[in-house]
């Protein structure tokens, strides 16, 4: 919504209550100025610095122009349509009104739609929409085109039946088609809609289309066929697949410059794009339209002959003839408003800059595109940049998939090869793995899938890691530069130098790209000094052979391959000097991640973490174990905090086998590793040096209190001279008592641990102490105080960004509705939450919150709606952050509620085993104490009231507590007093209420059948 907000005003900044206002408009969040600043983080770390959000007088700004913004580019366009069509010029308004509606994508400001700013915006748009669209079908209807939008303005004349200027357009269209009955008709049909819906008459304009109907004086336009040579265009013998951005794109540039470029590495598919452009560019319809592939031309020289060749204009250098090649050429070509294509100059770049400018000079209504791996710099020249097709994102369903333009192009060319093939459950996995590793770039994709021939897709995307090898299987007729993923990469590589050769070898080594200062750093030697880095690197740029975003540089995964092979020849090795420079990166930014400037650590840890890790397994993998311990030390916070459980529990495994380890690290990592311990991982017993262990990072006393420390350690660390450490301790030691069931005796740690937490500026503290505080005022019924807390933890996990985070304060706040008996209120924040997730790409979340989804139905009643959500939910079991099994234990224990909440006792039963397993997998209170209420409910379903009422004394002793004021809860209490009295109720309660927690926590097991601690 932001990007958006920001986007819309082209470079003006906006004033944050501005911003407060057009984002949340009356229902802005309690702290919005908060809020609003993390939502400019967020979107500063999406963007990086190539259009990093700028904080000016004004407020905030993004850095663009209008002509980057769809929608300002749409009503340039649209404009400048009118304009012409008002003029009498149709011919040069079709054109124009057609680029303008080819930018539109679905409704306007679809994604946002639910920002104040954008209703009324969106509305507007889609007005201007419609005009562009009334303006097409005049220009269209002039020049004879009726028959290719009479469909259209049908159409569109049915959706809007009011529209006076449709229906004109509408019986136009149906004369020239020789349809004047039909014609009369539509007049006829308006006319008694005008009189009955509003009351009025035709316009005079629509009246005296009428009237020259009736005479047989409408002009019946006839398409103009200009005397036009054949397409001069190869005709595709493929399908074009995606790329309608760009198409829209280079039409603008098109109608506005006279020289355009389509720039971008081997492969990416600027030729084809070229021919797409050319193909509908106004120019082709009446034959003014010259191809020139430039491939196989190998001199310079050579160039003139093939243009003219083209041009069926072979210049004869023989005595007779005193003109040049070039004259000759703009004699052809002078034939009014033309365009010439020069595709693939990378080779010929000076030869072709000369020649575009000279003929530009002379023709003012010549136009000519051009593409290349490198611009032809010259004046005028306006750009229009060509990377990979637009790639899925996360973990996608089919139909989510097939959205993307690389699936669609693999799956299109695959199933040309394979009848049959379609991208289905089985093999979307494969197909996403493919486009990924491919870059999403065509060429790559078409070899790949025309491996499919011998191939299953399964078999492709295991053999990537030889992809040279493996895609060798090109169109014989290609160019032989074309024919092979490795004739593409390495024509590319021959036209660099010796320095940009070096630079684009040792690039290769840094998997996550570089900085500019990295480079300089790691890459120099003899032959390439840091002062030539930043010149080397944009000629890399210029030359497509690397990508700049913002400040970084990086190489597409198929060039990166080809250069590290380069770089094993060389025999460079660049291996210390990276790990050398990644480690003190590491080591400087990990204390910020628990200050006020942790959010700009984070940035820096997620833009460098491929390399942090790159580096780190080449440490790992030399054996250098003191090495190692300081990166794993330097980085496991931030994988915490990022919730990255997979690269935390790998890397403290690794670093732990090592047998040269250091003792101190090795005792800290002993207790780093058992506070991540998941309900699957067996890990070795061993006695801790704990004040070995302590000193070794500032997070040690936290993690070692929570695995209940003595006593010494606690006030240690409560005195601790950091005041991180200090609240940190407070915070554990709240959180030990909670756990253990009492959650009000560490209230005022709870407190002590958020003013520490504050006064260092850790979001991370912030919200678990939010959370905390809230959950205080939940089982106080408190709800007010408690959504209060809650939001805070949202606000905050929105600025921090990170997916646990968000999903821990998501799932808070809709519970807490819930338990208020908001249930309209939970089911619009769950809504708004899975929108957000899916936008960041939050799969988790997006899944996790299916169950909270399934409880509001199950509040309402609504079984089947939640059988079916958990249903959902277990399909994607997989992309939960734990054991699969213990997943679907869990959702046995949401299954069971819905069970328990319909009355059927004996599916519930079944059910209860699995669901108490997943409920006391991770030891976790509130989960113990809810299974424990759910059996509370199936005993009173199956007739033991006194059984009910001891099993909820066992949760408040499990808990410290019950939710009261949570109508499922309340119900069943009401129900349990009705069947046993006040006092037969209570004396029953207390019996499990002042139960010894343990022998609590054995009944509950014992109905998982599980072991029973003694």
């Amino acid at each position: 919504m932001l990007l958006a907000r920001l986007a819309l005003e082209a470079g003006r900044p906006v004033s944050a209550d501005g911003l407060i206002e057009d984002l949340w408009g009356e229902e802005a969040p309690v702290g919005a100025a908060s809020a609003l600043q993390g939502l400019v983080s967020r979107l500063r770390k999406a963007l990086g610095a190539a259009a990093a959000v700028e904080l000016v007088a004004g407020g905030y700004r993004l850095p663009v122009r209008a002509q980057d913004v769809d929608a300002h580019c749409f009503e340039e366009l649209a404009a400048r349509g009118r304009r012409e069509l008002v003029a009498g010029r149709a011919k040069e308004a079709a054109p124009l009104l057609g680029a303008a509606l080819g930018l539109w994508r679905g409704a306007a400001l679809a994604d946002v739609l639910e920002a104040p700013f954008a209703r009324n915006l969106a509305t507007r748009l889609d007005g201007v929409r419609a005009a562009a669209a009334e303006d097409r079908f005049d220009a269209e209807v002039r020049l004879g085109r009726h028959a290719d939008v009479l469909a259209d303005i049908t159409t569109a004349a049915t959706e809007h039946p009011l529209s006076e200027r449709l229906a004109e357009l509408l019986m136009r269209a149906l004369s020239a088609a020789g349809r004047q009955s039909d014609a009369l008709a539509a007049y006829e049909e308006i006319r008694a809609r005008l009189a009955d819906e509003l009351g009025v008459d035709p316009s005079p304009e629509l009246k005296e289309t009428h009237l020259a109907l009736l005479r047989g004086e409408l002009n019946r336009p006839v398409a103009h066929a200009e005397q036009a040579a054949p397409s001069r265009l190869p005709a595709p013998l493929t399908s074009f697949v995606g790329r309608d951005r760009e198409l829209a794109r280079l039409a603008e540039l098109m109608a506005a410059s006279r020289l355009v470029t389509i720039v971008g590495p081997g492969g990416a598919g600027k030729t084809r794009l070229s021919l797409e452009a050319a193909a509908r560019d106004h120019a082709h319809g009446r034959g003014r339209v010259w191809f020139v592939p430039l491939a196989g031309v190998s001199a310079e020289e050579q160039l003139a002959d093939a243009v003219l060749g083209t041009m069926n204009g072979l210049y004869d250098s023989g005595m007779m003839r005193q003109d040049t090649p070039v004259d000759r050429m703009a004699e052809l070509l002078n034939v009014g408003d033309a365009l010439l294509v020069l595709d693939n100059c990378e080779h010929l770049v000076e030869a072709a800059a000369d020649l575009a400018a000279q003929l530009l000079d002379r023709l003012p209504q010549l136009r000519i595109l051009t593409t290349t791996r490198e611009p032809l710099a010259i004046t005028g020249e306006a750009l229009c940049h060509l990377g990979p097709l637009e790639l899925p994102s996360g973990e996608p369903e089919p139909a989510e998939a097939g959205e993307s333009a690389a699936v669609r192009l693999f799956v299109d060319r695959a199933a040309s090869v394979r009848p049959g093939f379609t991208l289905d459950g089985e093999t979307v996995g494969s197909v996403v793995e493919i486009c990924w590793r491919l870059d999403g770039m065509p060429l790559a994709l078409e070899l790949a899938a025309a491996r499919m021939r011998s191939m299953g897709v399964d078999q492709i995307a295991r053999r990537l890691d030889d992809r040279f090898r493996l895609l060798t299987s090109g169109s014989r007729a290609a160019l032989p530069r074309q024919r092979t993923l490795l004739a593409v990469v390495e024509w590319s590589w021959d036209l660099l130098d010796q320095q940009e050769r070096a630079l684009a070898r040792r690039l290769a080594a840094f998997p996550g790209g570089a900085s500019l200062a990295a480079l300089e750093r790691i890459c120099v030697d003899d032959s390439l000094s840091a002062d030539d880095v930043v010149y080397v690197i944009g000629s890399l740029v210029e030359k497509s052979l690397v990508q700049q975003d913002g400040e970084r540089y990086r190489m597409l995964e198929t060039v990166r391959a080809y250069a590290a092979a380069r770089l094993a020849e060389s025999g460079e090795d660049v291996s210390a000097g990276f790990a050398g420079y990644f480690l003190a990166l590491a080591e400087e930014h990990e204390p910020l991640l628990r200050t006020r400037e942790q959010l700009e650590a984070i940035v820096v840890f997620d833009t460098e973490h491929d390399n942090l890790v790159f580096a780190l397994r080449g440490v790992l993998e030399a054996g250098d174990a003191p090495t190692a311990a300081r990166f794993v030390r330097a980085m496991f916070w931030y994988w915490g905090i990022r919730g990255m459980a997979t690269q935390f529990n790998t890397f403290l495994d690794e670093v732990l086998a090592l047998d040269t380890l250091p003792d101190e690290a090795r005792a800290a990592f002993q207790v780093i590793r058992l506070a991540s311990a998941r309900p699957a991982d067996e890990l070795p017993k061993s006695d801790v040096d704990t004040a070995a262990a302590l000193g070794f990072h500032p997070a040690l006393p936290l993690l070692r209190i929570s695995q209940m420390a003595s006593e010494e350690d606690l006030q240690r660390a409560l005195n601790h001279p950091d005041p991180w450490v200090r609240a940190s301790a407070h915070w554990a030691r709240d959180f030990l008592l909670t756990e253990q069931g009492d959650p009000f005796t560490g209230a005022d740690s709870r407190r002590e641990a958020l003013r520490g937490f504050e006064e260092v500026g850790d979001r991370w503290g912030l919200v678990m102490c939010y959370l905390n505080m809230g959950r205080e005022y939940s089982l106080r019924a408190e709800f007010d105080q408690a959504v209060t807390w809650y939001e805070r933890a949202l606000a905050v996990a929105t600025e921090l960004g990170t997916e646990e985070h968000l999903f821990y304060s998501w799932a808070a706040i809709s519970t807490l509705r819930m338990r208020s008996g908001d249930l309209d209120g939970a089911l619009r924040d769950l809504h708004a939450a899975r929108h957000q997730a899916r936008m960041r790409g939050h799969r988790r979340i997006e899944v996790e919150l299916l169950a909270y989804l399934a409880g509001v139905y199950r509040r309402t009643r609504d079984y089947e709606q939640a059988d079916q959500l958990l249903d959902q939910k277990e399909a994607l079991v997989h992309r939960l952050p734990y054991p699969e099994e213990v997943g679907r234990n869990l959702i046995a224990s949401e299954r069971m509620a819905v069970k328990v909440a319909a009355g059927q006792a004996r599916q519930a039963r079944d059910l209860l085993p699995r669901a108490i397993r997943g409920l006391t997998a991770y030891g976790n209170a509130n989960g113990m104490a809810w299974g424990t209420e759910l059996l509370s409910g199936l005993l009173s379903l199956e007739g033991d009231p006194e059984g009910a009422a001891t099993t909820l004394g066992m949760a408040q002793v499990i808990r410290g507590g019950l939710y009261h004021g949570d109508p499922e809860l309340d119900t069943l209490i009401d129900r349990l007093v009705e069947e046993l009295g006040e006092d037969g109720y209570r004396a029953a309660f207390d019996q499990g209420a002042t139960m010894p927690r343990q022998d609590a926590l054995n009944r509950l097991a014992e109905h998982a059948g599980q072991p029973v601690a003694s």
